[in-house]
């Protein structure tokens, strides 16, 4: 008996599999038929936030930075040697000293024996020179009792340089009597203004030398601080009369508690630092030591200055400025344009910018946060930012603390 093929399942599968796909091929060739085809492309714009601005006046608002320096500075130096006999308590670091406070006190008995010594010699010589006068009144008399006539063939004959030498000695000895007075209130160390101790270099019995340093001190009355401004801030501030009129405001931040104090302008410096070629700006704090918290010498601060009133600017928030210098906004027919820009100034994370003349007719659509892919003549859909303004803020400065928010969803 023949057994069956054992390929016989398998040639049956793959013709039936071959079969299948000539039928399918032939109803796919068949008129009418048509491929299908690809949805249509849509052009997708992308969404900008963009803030509504149109040109306005606010008040500069400048920005610098420098150390608060003391008034006055001195470091007190012995003015005659001798011991420290009496120190005064307050002659301490960290101390408070008014005007003409005795600090310490040098041993002065020598000093009294000088005044003594230059007293007795005045006496001498006022009586020197009163007796000088009588021998030149003498001898004038005998010259005119002579009878001769003319002047004498020498002044020794009416003892006018003899005269001349007693007065001489009467002033030297009044100058050394000045002198050895001024020595002996130089052994009084007083404070030469109200001041803050700063440091003591004396103990009771230290023996010092004329020249040696006695302390330090720094004035009470106000501190200084000296902040450099570029030629553009200069032109942004009031005339100089008004800034050296000593009244016009300023505001200090220290950099790293953020506490703050109130001072003003006192003077302009004159010339430009030769390295930086900027300009100075003296400011002031009247008693520091007295503020809420003390304003000390040494402190570094921000200084906040207003200037003039500048017209036609927009405010915008500081993101809109690109990294290459330049502001997008939207043409009328909703694609992007650019043009580079220059801050005029900044204030509380708002930019002030003087925008094109064509730009400044009509209100405008700026870009917030600007893209570095953006390209001039992009087609994009815009997403209107609303400002919102601080109502703490005084009416007349509300321009100048003005937030950009996202609208809520």
């Amino acid at each position: 008996m023949t057994q069956p093929h054992r390929y016989g399942p398998v040639l049956g599968i793959a013709f039936l599999i071959l079969v299948a796909v000539s039928l399918w091929g032939w109803y796919s060739l068949q008129p009418g038929d048509q491929p299908p085809r690809s949805a249509p492309s849509v052009s997708i714009r992308p969404e900008v936030s963009v803030v509504e601005v149109v040109p306005q006046s606010y008040q500069a608002q400048l920005k610098g930075y420098g150390s608060a320096q003391a008034h006055y500075a001195v470091t007190l130096t012995a003015q005659v040697s001798g011991q420290v006999k009496r120190l005064n308590p307050a002659f301490a670091s960290g101390r408070h000293v008014k005007a003409d406070t005795l600090l310490a006190q040098l041993e002065d008995s020598r000093y009294q024996a000088e005044v003594a010594s230059a007293q007795q010699a005045l006496a001498s010589a006022r009586v020197a020179l009163l007796e000088e006068q009588r021998e030149g009144a003498q001898a004038e008399a005998e010259w005119a009792r002579s009878g001769l006539e003319g002047a004498p063939e020498s002044p020794l004959v009416l003892r006018q340089p003899q005269l001349a030498a007693a007065q001489a000695t009467l002033q030297q000895a009044q100058a050394s009597l000045a002198n050895a007075r001024h020595q002996l209130k130089d052994t009084r160390v007083l404070a030469p203004f109200d001041a803050v101790v700063v440091s003591r270099a004396i103990s009771p019995g230290t023996q010092v030398q004329s020249g040696a340093t006695l302390g330090e001190l720094v004035s009470t009355d106000y501190v200084e601080i000296r902040v450099s401004l570029p030629p553009s801030d200069w032109a942004q501030l009031p005339g100089e009369d008004q800034l050296n009129a000593g009244q016009w405001p300023v505001t200090l931040r220290d950099a790293q508690t953020q506490s703050q104090w109130q001072g003003h302008v006192i003077r302009t410096e004159g010339t430009l630092d030769d390295t930086t070629r900027q300009r100075a700006l003296i400011l002031a704090v009247d008693q520091p030591f007295e503020q809420t918290p003390p304003l000390l010498p040494g402190t570094f601060v921000e200084a906040l200055i207003p200037g003039r009133t500048l017209n036609q600017l927009w405010a915008l928030p500081a993101t809109a400025l690109s990294q290459s210098g330049k502001l997008w906004y939207l043409r009328e027919d909703q694609t992007l344009a650019a043009f580079e820009a220059q801050p005029r100034f900044s204030h509380h994370g708002l930019i002030f910018i003087e925008p094109p003349e064509p730009l400044a007719i009509a209100p405008q659509q700026v870009l917030t946060q600007p893209l570095h892919s953006y390209t001039p003549g992009m087609a994009v859909t815009p997403v209107l930012i609303q400002p919102t303004e601080k109502p703490s803020q005084p009416a007349d400065r509300s321009k100048l603390n003005t937030e950009f928010q996202e609208p809520q969803a």
